[in-house]
């Protein structure tokens, strides 16, 4: 069950909360990550809180509205194309759905989002958020290392389709204390903590197909620059997701490169690289 006390909202009437779930998600504004001195023009992210299941937990909106497109990873709304919103939302370690892509697309209902939009998920917390900004580009990243390691790892029996920061634990019972023989190369595997990188990244000007994907690149060797920067030996997690949001080209067809030696891909290799390495030292601390 998700509760919580509602509470008015401070940026008009109250969403209809979602109805196949018997209950609503409440969510109310805490404040707005990465603030500067200077005027910016380019959307930014909300600080939400929202209590599921006992649990109290966070996520980042953006409302982007039109005119925006998105490259992303995401499990919702992933790809390239027109969004209107971005989510990215906190939930507890052993995470038992079945359907994340269902449960984001409740939360952005409750949050009043309408249209296509992306929905990104991880057990880190998403309050500790970090930003990095550079030339008009805005990186917000929320870090969780607990499985951090190499993107070329020898096989393992997990299948790509499981989440290994959401794989809940099992309470052993009076059944289940005995241990059963498996055949070799099927033992189960022991739910590790939880961890995931997501990385959103905003900028002003429109990009090609093309640079929106090689932005995607240029996003994830800033990521590997900083871990290990942070003295983190590995590439990232299992379950890391990027979105690339910029506004839908015109007639020009946008800027046509991202890549890390052009005007634009710089910029962002420099903001993620900020805002990842400020996520990333706790991690390092904590090892």
């Amino acid at each position: 069950m998700i509760d919580g006390a509602r509470r008015p909202r401070e940026d008009g009437p109250e969403p209809v909360p979602p109805s196949h779930q018997g209950c609503a998600i409440d969510s109310v504004r805490v404040h707005l990550p990465g603030r500067c001195a200077e005027p910016r023009s380019e959307p930014r992210a909300e600080l939400r809180d929202r209590h599921e299941d006992g649990h109290h937990l966070h996520h980042l909106v953006w409302r982007l509205g039109p005119g925006v497109r998105v490259c992303s990873s995401a499990v919702l709304g992933g790809g390239i194309g027109p969004r209107a919103w971005i989510l990215n939302a906190q939930v507890p370690g052993g995470y038992p759905r079945l359907d994340p892509d269902r449960h984001l697309a409740e939360i952005a209902a409750a949050e009043g989002l309408t249209g296509p939009g992306v929905g990104l998920m991880t057990a880190a917390e998403v309050a500790a958020y970090t930003t990095g900004h550079d030339g008009g580009v805005t990186a917000t990243v929320t870090t969780g290392l607990g499985v951090r390691g190499w993107a070329a790892a020898p096989e393992t029996t997990v299948p790509e389709t499981a989440a290994p920061e959401f794989v809940a634990a099992e309470a052993p019972t009076p059944e289940t204390t005995a241990p059963k023989p498996v055949a070799p190369g099927t033992e189960p595997r022991t739910p590790p903590r939880p961890g995931t990188v997501n990385i959103v990244v905003v900028l002003p000007v429109a990009l090609s197909d093309a640079a929106l994907v090689n932005a995607v690149a240029t996003a994830t060797e800033a990521k590997v620059q900083a871990l290990l920067d942070a003295g983190l030996d590995c590439s990232g997690t299992p379950t890391d997701a990027v979105c690339i949001a910029a506004p839908e080209p015109g007639p020009n067809g946008g800027e046509p490169f991202a890549g890390p030696r052009s005007p634009w891909g710089a910029r962002i290799a420099r903001a993620v690289h900020t805002a990842v390495l400020a996520g990333a030292r706790p991690a390092r601390d904590l090892s």
